[in-house]
């Protein structure tokens, strides 16, 4: 009994030698490195169920916008201060962010991204987004834009090259009026003139193909996806609005450019707004139906992915972002 108790013993204690010894061989070295940094983000889209439609938000990119020698109606001390609340910068970072509605039968886009119109590493993500989401851009049926400005009209083409070639446009009338007609450049600020000639350049090959169609405001375009005209940012901005199962979802394009300073200051306007007061207006009363009635936002300007609801606060109002996991 002993001598088997013995003999149990020097294996035990053997195998701890042999563990030990494994042990000391495995030991990581000082002179291991760290790991390589990667520096690229992960792909921009972001997916929810709207009733029976599909959503999914899509990242074209971001650009610096000087946004205290854009902002109008406010102090630059205050523009400071709300940005510094938010841990912004006034050249603040900006998300540029288009939206596909995937209605079973149809596959929609809500704008288009800037393509390349904006230079090298800015924006221009758009595509290579799409692909990520499990889609591709020959799938789309219809391009829906809010307004011909080149963060969302400019990625329809990329050197000459229509990037939606089964798609049809759609365009407020008013708007494709009035940014078609070159005698029109006078009437927007200096630094938007040379839209004219993009905007034209971006349509061309649609046009080519007899694929634009221009609409009236409170159209409805497909089965439960509707346009809303908001004029004031530009002469036909226009709201979407995606409703299914009850759920309601309205596409705002350029509402919001500065969040961090706008749901504080509803009145505070941007130069971009061909018509600032207007422009007020329609921000004052989109915030307030949003609001009131609780349906879902979806912004292109506003940080990704741009989904989420309007709480009125005070007399200002707050953003609630969509939840990572948000379905119904």
């Amino acid at each position: 009994m002993f001598a088997r108790s013995a003999m149990s013993l020097r294996a035990l204690m053997l195998g701890a030698l042999v563990v030990t010894s494994s042990i000391a061989v495995v030991t990581p070295r000082s002179a291991y490195a760290a790991a390589p940094q990667v520096r690229t983000q992960a792909p921009g889209y972001y997916r929810m169920m709207l009733g029976h439609y599909e959503i999914t938000a899509l990242s074209d990119g971001t650009a610096k916008v000087p946004l205290d020698h854009l902002l109008a109606g406010i102090s630059p001390a205050e523009i400071q201060r709300l940005l510094a609340r938010n841990f912004e910068m006034p050249k603040a970072e900006t998300s540029i962010n288009a939206f596909l509605v995937n209605t079973g039968t149809k596959l929609l886009l809500v704008d288009t991204g800037a393509g390349n119109d904006f230079g090298p590493g800015i924006a221009g993500a758009l595509q290579a987004n799409i692909q990520a989401a499990g889609y591709r851009a020959e799938d789309i049926d219809a391009v829906l834009l809010t307004h011909i400005h080149l963060d969302h009209s400019g990625g329809l083409t990329v050197d000459g090259k229509a990037m939606f070639p089964n798609a049809v446009i759609y365009v407020n009338q008013e708007e494709a009026e009035f940014w078609f007609n070159p005698a029109n450049r006078s009437k927007v600020p200096a630094g938007q003139r040379d839209a004219f000639a993009r905007a034209d350049a971006s349509f061309a090959p649609y046009r080519t193909a007899g694929k634009i169609r221009t609409f009236a405001g409170g159209t409805e375009l497909f089965p439960g996806v509707r346009a809303i005209t908001m004029s004031g940012h530009t002469h036909g901005h226009t709201f979407y609005q995606v409703e299914s199962r009850g759920k309601r979802m309205q596409f705002w394009g350029d509402t919001i450019h500065a969040q961090s300073v706008q749901f504080s200051r509803p009145e505070v306007t941007i130069d971009f707004d061909v018509d600032q007061a207007a422009a007020a207006r329609q921000r004052k009363k989109a915030f307030a139906d949003a609001a009131a009635k609780g349906y879902w936002v979806a912004a292109a300007h506003i940080s990704f992915p741009g989904l989420g609801h309007i709480r009125r606060d005070g007399k200002a109002y707050s953003w609630v972002p969509a939840n990572y996991s948000s379905g119904q």
